[in-house]
């Protein structure tokens, strides 16, 4: 499901580590970015997320469970409940199937054929389904066959366990977008952007460990500079998909975070990483709007 392999993340399940060669490289002990943007009344904290992560790694820090005591609610970018699933199943239903679509053969070039073909056996779902799939469906739910064969699980994603912790505390969760809208971005896609993703997900599983150990060593550190490259580097690639899933969803949710300054608490923000780094990033436009965003880990 999770983007290029790194947006397709909440609404597949993103990149986490799970093979034996990948967990020999990873980090045992985080210290996350974490920004802070207030006023007299409100506070606003910002975390950075990689949706999934070694079930070992210790990624909470004194600075951060500050954060999320004094959060008095969790705002997350769309709620994967692991435990009902039916709401993504719902949005999927609706967005990602037509008739009438070229067959899924078609829509990858002659040489990725067959690696295709193998994929889509390993989902033990017959090709005719995948014909019937929207090209974008078709890639997030080949890719999520990686994350299953990596050992990822939700459960073990930041999102999840601030999710089960505000939960249990009865602290009230929002999100930034419903699943349907998520899927939406991905729908509104030109078949051409849909079938470069659909390309992503037939790479070998080898690629995306190592892409992924890039990726965790720059969030463990805290690099935002890190962050910004590698998880934005495949975007840099197709300014359709850069601009859909990247730079409007960072303007709509800057956009909510200076609405939601208008009123007295304290929020935690949790997004994916790749959001809150480079120059498009939710952060560089609340300094643009002339907020001042503190970095406080």
């Amino acid at each position: 499901m999770t983007i290029t392999k790194r947006l397709l993340a909440p609404v597949g399940a993103f990149l986490a580590l799970g093979s034996t060669s990948a967990e020999a490289r990873a980090p045992q002990v985080a210290r996350p970015a974490l920004w802070e943007v207030s006023d007299p009344d409100t506070r606003i904290y910002l975390f950075g997320t990689i949706h999934l992560l070694p079930q070992d790694l210790k990624w909470r820090t004194p600075a951060f469970d500050s954060a999320v005591s004094a959060a008095q609610q969790l705002v997350v970018e769309t709620i994967v409940d692991q435990q009902n699933p039916q709401s993504i199943a719902a949005a999927e239903a609706s967005l990602g199937f037509k008739q009438g679509l070229p067959p899924i053969a078609q829509r990858v070039p002659p040489a990725k054929l067959a690696k295709l073909r193998a994929a889509i056996a390993k989902s033990g779902a017959p090709e005719k389904v995948f014909d019937q799939m929207k090209t974008w469906l078709a890639a997030i739910t080949l890719l999520s066959l990686q994350f299953k064969d990596m050992g990822l699980h939700g459960k073990d994603g930041p999102e999840e366990i601030l999710r089960q912790q505000f939960l249990s505390a009865h602290k009230p969760i929002g999100e930034l977008e419903t699943n349907t809208e998520q899927f939406g971005y991905f729908d509104r896609m030109s078949e051409k952007a849909q079938r470069e993703l659909l390309e992503g997900a037939l790479e070998p599983q080898g690629s995306t460990d190592k892409e992924f150990g890039g990726m965790l060593s720059s969030w463990s550190k805290g690099d935002v500079n890190g962050i910004a490259v590698t998880f934005n580097r495949e975007l840099s690639q197709s300014s359709e998909i850069r601009k859909l899933l990247l730079q409007q969803r960072n303007a709509n949710w800057a956009r909510w975070i200076e609405k939601r300054m208008a009123e007295p608490g304290t929020v935690l923000l949790a997004v994916g990483a790749g959001h809150l780094a480079g120059s498009d990033s939710v952060v560089e436009k609340l300094k643009t709007d002339g907020y001042k965003v503190r970095r406080v880990q």
